[in-house]
């Protein structure tokens, strides 16, 4: 099975040197160092990292003979947090960040999987919120592993 062991971060990354080859994974899949996957076009493939990485959509992975695999996210249903201003939306991340939720953090919206206890708490506090659907890259976090962890204080 042909390998991939390098990563190519979106930012990076020649959407020519694809030659076509996607593999779209949702954002739980995404989270990886070592699996057996298939390419959207049936390419078995082994992604072979030197450690666990969150996997963000259009990111490449180069394979061994040279090709690469641009990664797709798959659109999640999650929920749009707006703001009334700057200092509103610093208050409304301190208060996400607070309860180790995985958010992406945008200039004017964070995105956050849904929760129906956290909604109505940014409501409280004066957000707007909306469902998008849509491919979710949370932030990596201070450790850069992009991956929560999910624990009771």
């Amino acid at each position: 099975m042909i390998r991939a062991s390098h990563l190519i971060p979106a930012s990076k990354a020649d959407a020519s040197a694809t030659d076509g080859l996607t593999v779209t994974l949702t954002q739980d899949q995404r989270y990886r160092r070592r699996i057996a996957l298939k390419a959207d076009q049936g390419l078995d493939f082994l992604l072979d990292l030197p450690e666990a990485v969150l996997l963000r959509h259009g990111d490449e992975l180069k394979l061994e003979d040279g090709r690469h695999v641009r990664v797709q996210a798959v659109p999640e249903d999650l929920l749009q947090v707006t703001a009334q201003s700057e200092h509103h939306m610093i208050r409304l991340a301190w208060h996400l960040g607070n309860r180790h939720l995985e958010a992406q953090i945008e200039e004017t919206r964070i995105l956050i999987r849904p929760d129906h206890v956290i909604s109505e708490m940014l409501e409280k506090l004066g957000a707007e919120i909306s469902t998008v659907t849509e491919p979710f890259n949370p932030e990596g976090g201070a450790y850069g592993s992009g991956h929560a962890h999910h624990h009771e204080h």
